[in-house]
């Protein structure tokens, strides 16, 4: 087994995530990058050397977690098939490949069966909101839905965290406040912009949310407008969404869905300000669901607020889960 994009943030998460839950390893290789080769990481009481990821690096390899970019996926995800690597891509490289099963197991765990040795993971965002629309399309059937992110830092990678960090602590030592990562301080501000626009003036995070949502729900028709923003929160990201239904729809039978649901955690007392939030939600396996309402607005209309770990379940938990699947439908069976 191994891990493409070791030293990041998801790639740290998966090799504690492997561990944590008992996964069966006979062997862990991590890869990176040139400049990384050589360091030593440790999890668990054992010690594993870096290696560079490079073509010929994946035999005998039987599944690589690829934690990396979309260019070092279409580099090197190629090589690692053909040496017989099942690979897993948290990337966006071949997420709409009509070839490629786009994957959150619990919502279409079949399409792991369909695979040609490529995986694909949703994008963080799309993942944390679809743990609150999937039981409520379940139950109503979903018509369009809009959506307003508030994402964390960390899914920029370490090198936002630390300037998000850094600006803190600059502005409590009355320093100036510098910003590399993005176009604006990040600190005490909202960003509306996360990815690159695309020349209908949604950006590319945006337009992920839109096709990745229809793909993996199996609903070509969906439709789905969203606006995508960057907070200065670490870990965690959240969905305010505005839902409508074919159906009609009821608070009370919305939370039944959302409660009987294994990929969600019910949070919703407003009475007691109970509700899901980044903080109680990093290191999460379920996402929180919860603000349920009904939408003014929209006809057969559910408002609602979702939150979960991006780097868990909107990227390196997911990865994981369909490994787990897999392994447990006799699907994949890992060597040694």
């Amino acid at each position: 087994m191994g891990i493409v994009g070791a030293t990041g943030a998801v790639g740290q998460e998966l090799l504690r995530l492997l561990h944590e839950r008992a996964f069966p390893i006979a062997s862990l290789r991590l890869y990176t990058s040139k400049r990384s080769v050589g360091k030593v990481y440790a999890c668990a009481g054992k010690h594993w050397t870096v290696e560079e990821a490079v073509p010929g690096a994946f035999a005998g390899v039987d599944l690589a977690f690829f934690a990396a970019g979309g260019a070092v996926t279409r580099a090197l995800a190629p090589d690692a098939i053909a040496s017989g690597c099942l690979v897993i891509d948290k990337s966006a490289a071949h997420r709409m490949d009509p070839a490629v099963p786009l994957v959150v197991p619990e919502i279409n765990p079949q399409d792991l069966r369909n695979h040609r040795g490529l995986i694909a993971n949703p994008n963080c965002s799309t993942a944390v909101a679809l743990m609150g629309l999937w039981p409520l399309h379940q139950r109503f059937g979903l018509k369009r839905y809009i959506a307003a992110t508030y994402q964390s830092v960390s899914g920029t990678g370490r090198p936002a965290m630390e300037e998000l960090e850094a600006q803190i602590q600059a502005h409590a030592k009355g320093l100036p406040l510098t910003h590399k990562v993005y176009a604006h301080q990040i600190a005490f501000n909202v960003i509306p912009q996360v990815d690159s626009f695309g020349p209908n003036g949604y950006t590319g995070e945006e337009s992920k949310m839109e096709q990745e949502s229809r793909k993996v729900m199996g609903l070509p028709n969906l439709r789905v407008s969203a606006t995508c923003v960057r907070v200065p929160v670490v870990r965690a990201h959240s969905v305010a969404i505005n839902a409508e239904f074919e159906r009609p729809v009821s608070v009370e039978a919305a939370r039944e869905a959302i409660a009987a649901f294994s990929g969600a955690e019910l949070v919703d007392d407003p009475s007691q300000q109970l509700y899901p939030t980044p903080l109680d939600f990093s290191g999460k396996v379920r996402c929180g669901v919860g603000r349920i309402r009904l939408d003014t607005a929209l006809d057969n209309g559910l408002a609602l607020w979702v939150t979960g770990d991006n780097l868990w379940k909107g990227a390196a938990l997911n990865a994981v889960q369909n490994a787990e699947l897999m392994i447990r439908e006799g699907l994949l069976k890992p060597r040694g």
